[in-house]
């Protein structure tokens, strides 16, 4: 059976990925220096399975990984430093530690003895830059030019971590898959994300209060987590994946901000005045993956509507964060 190893396996994806390769009959490593993820409910879950192992290190060290076997079939990169306020206050730490990390795990992965896949998630944001300075089409297909950003923008700083990682790979030798993941969304994804946070101060918003939303005209789609596990495991298992790169998300529907707030208002229960806030400055005004190909290939299709997936989101949060004492991803 396939062996994985997984960094930052602790976190949101990393975390939900690994409990479905168990599921599978994968074995699987994780290593995490848990900055991000937490020891959570599912992580002692996962602990307790007979195929599964924890290992605590640091990627930047690259001494931290003597232990680390070679005999994995697949090495999944998901560690990186990122977050608007990473990327804002510490973007020479988000470029030079995610560039690190990631040659780091191309080594890691170049010593394997079978290594039959390497799994780089990128990001939305490479097509900031194309949507700031020239026509993006949207939805967006990967076969898109990219531009960059001002390089003296602070939040250029994880979106070029990642464009310099595409090309890692690619020049990398290795069977590799790039994966740029659309505003996935579900439990354990950490408050810091639009749908649990918006959820909680709607939460605590008594009836007739105001909501403030920011960026309130702003244009997403969203990807629920089961769905964007769907696509990512329907790649591992086609040959036709390999040396690709993959948009991740459902293309539909758009929404805005505003809207997706009346909706969350809705499964919350609560009757609020939705007002717009400010906009968030380096905010695309829309976002919206080209799923064609990916759906292709993968022979998938997102299967969880935004209101199915928001209600399950909400539960899980109510249950186990907001009425709990239970952690979440950060």
């Amino acid at each position: 059976m396939p062996k994985a190893l997984i960094t930052g396996g602790a976190g949101f994806i990393g975390g939900h990925l690994t409990r479905r390769l168990l599921d599978q009959g994968w074995t699987v490593d994780l290593v995490d220096n848990l900055s991000r993820g937490v020891k959570d409910e599912m992580v002692a879950e996962l602990e307790a399975h007979p195929s599964f192992a924890l290992h605590i290190a640091d990627l930047r060290d690259p001494a931290s990984l003597t232990n680390i076997g070679t005999d994995y079939t697949h090495v999944f990169h998901f560690a990186a430093l990122l977050g608007v306020q990473n990327v804002i206050d510490r973007p020479q730490e988000v470029l030079r530690h995610n560039v690190s990390m990631l040659e780091t795990m191309l080594d890691v992965a170049a010593a394997q003895s079978d290594l039959q896949r390497f799994l780089f998630p990128s990001t939305s944001e490479v097509y900031v830059g194309t949507q700031q300075q020239f026509e993006l089409p949207i939805p967006s297909p990967e076969t898109t030019p990219l531009a960059v950003s001002p390089l003296d923008a602070p939040r250029t700083s994880y979106m070029l971590s990642k464009i310099y990682g595409e090309a890692l790979c690619h020049h990398s030798g290795l069977p590799f898959t790039i994966i740029r993941p659309h505003n996935f969304y579900g439990p354990r994804m950490g408050l810091s994300h639009v749908i649990p946070q918006l959820s909680q101060r709607i939460r605590d918003a008594a009836d007739g209060d105001e909501l403030v939303v920011y960026s309130i005209d702003h244009r997403r789609t969203f990807c629920f987590i089961d769905d964007a596990i769907d696509y990512v495991v329907a790649l591992l298992a086609t040959d036709e994946a390999v040396g690709g790169t993959f948009n991740i998300g459902t293309q539909e529907p758009e929404i805005t901000m505003g809207a997706l707030a009346q909706l969350l208002c809705g499964i919350v229960g609560r009757d609020l005045s939705i007002v717009a806030g400010e906009t968030h400055a380096g905010s695309p005004p829309r976002r919206a993956p080209d799923m064609t190909h990916t759906d292709a290939v993968s022979r998938h299709r997102a299967q969880v509507s935004l209101l199915d997936g928001a209600t399950r989101t909400y539960e899980w949060y109510r249950t186990n964060v907001f009425e709990g004492d239970g952690l979440s991803a950060t």
